[in-house]
């Protein structure tokens, strides 16, 4: 098992002693990036520890493969949360700077992957805030099914599941366009 793999596993199971060595290791980076853009310790802590949770979750729930090295992939989330954090306060532009001793690249693969992960959860957030109604039928629908299996399943007429969907997606937009994240995530795919 090479050292990124006993890492994964150390914090999945929440072994303290990988944990912590993970914490002393990575600390030193993602402080030295957001104290030198516009931060202050307390965001270092509170990043540090909203990173390592989604880190958590993605490994934990999701098997997540990595294709950098772990350590390049931690700073990643880092660095993209803290850029969305001062876009949300409107603080100064932040310089693309990485941390000396990093000696790694982050590749614009795992920039997009990792934008693409802050779509998926934007998009989850906001299913969530639908009808029951709603989210029955759109998951149906995004199922591949027609809409008179659809239909059957719900007891709607298959008249009235057409128009079911189609407020369903209508809504959906409605909600996704109100969060303050869709902007941001819009404006990050303009800028690259």
């Amino acid at each position: 098992m090479n050292q990124d793999q006993t890492i994964i596993a150390g914090i999945i199971n929440g072994d303290q002693f990988i944990l912590n060595n993970f914490y002393l290791d990575q600390r030193k980076y993602v402080k030295s990036y957001i104290l030198k853009n516009s931060g202050n310790i307390q965001d270092v802590e509170d990043i540090f520890q909203d990173a390592l949770l989604l880190l958590y979750q993605k490994l934990y729930f999701e098997q997540l493969k990595i294709t950098v090295s772990l350590n390049t992939y931690f700073f990643s989330i880092c660095k993209n949360m803290w850029r969305n954090q001062l876009r949300g306060s409107h603080k100064k532009t932040m310089t693309d700077h990485i941390p000396p001793n990093s000696n790694e690249e982050i590749t614009d693969y795992l920039q997009h992957y990792l934008e693409n992960i802050e779509r998926e959860l934007l998009y989850k957030k906001c299913f969530q805030k639908l009808s029951m109604s709603n989210q029955l039928v759109l998951e149906l629908f995004f199922q591949g099914k027609s809409m008179q299996e659809i239909a059957l399943e719900t007891g709607l007429s298959e008249k009235y599941t057409r128009k079911k969907k189609y407020d369903a997606k209508k809504k959906l937009l409605e909600i996704l366009e109100k969060d303050p994240m869709y902007q941001e995530l819009k404006f990050i795919k303009k800028t690259t």
